[in-house]
């Protein structure tokens, strides 16, 4: 097999960070002060880069960026979140649809719909724990042709 040109690796990389910052500071900014949410997203950037050759060989790069981001958000604040709240913020709070958070996250659309069933049951049920992120940056969707779609920051108060 040939090597694959620097080049590609490097715009692959740069594709990847345009998608995905913008909602990896978001969440870092729902759980952390902004100083704190900045370094973790750069803390993560530059573990992905660090390790890109590695990252594009998992089935599921987004799944390994977003494990090792959510575990540094959790180790900066002292709190770990389950799957089910993690998909409850990223669709409740910073407004994502059930397509963009699998992207963000690497998982199936199925499965995140599954995490936001069960986030509405626990809802209704009373066993869902209080909110533990704060007011943040919401990422909305500016729409370009076919499948593309470039996730912007956007401030909004909650």
């Amino acid at each position: 097999m040939r090597p694959v040109p620097a080049t590609v690796l490097t715009n692959a990389f740069y594709a990847f960070y345009d998608l995905h910052r913008p909602v990896y500071h978001a969440y870092a900014q729902a759980h952390l002060p902004p100083e704190e949410a900045q370094v973790a997203v750069s803390h993560l950037f530059n573990l992905v880069a660090d390790n890109w050759t590695t990252v594009v060989a998992e089935r599921r790069p987004s799944q390994w960026a977003w494990k090792r981001h959510t575990d540094t958000v959790a180790r900066r604040s002292g709190r770990t979140l389950t799957a089910v709240e993690n998909a409850s913020l990223l669709h409740d709070q910073l407004l994502l649809n059930v397509d963009q958070i699998a992207t963000v996250t690497g998982t199936e659309p199925a499965a995140v719909t599954a995490l936001l069933s069960a986030a509405r049951r626990e809802v209704r049920t009373g066993r869902a724990r209080p909110r533990p992120w704060t007011a943040a940056a919401r990422p909305t969707v500016a729409t370009g042709p076919g499948w593309r779609r470039t996730l912007c920051l956007r401030a909004a108060a909650v």
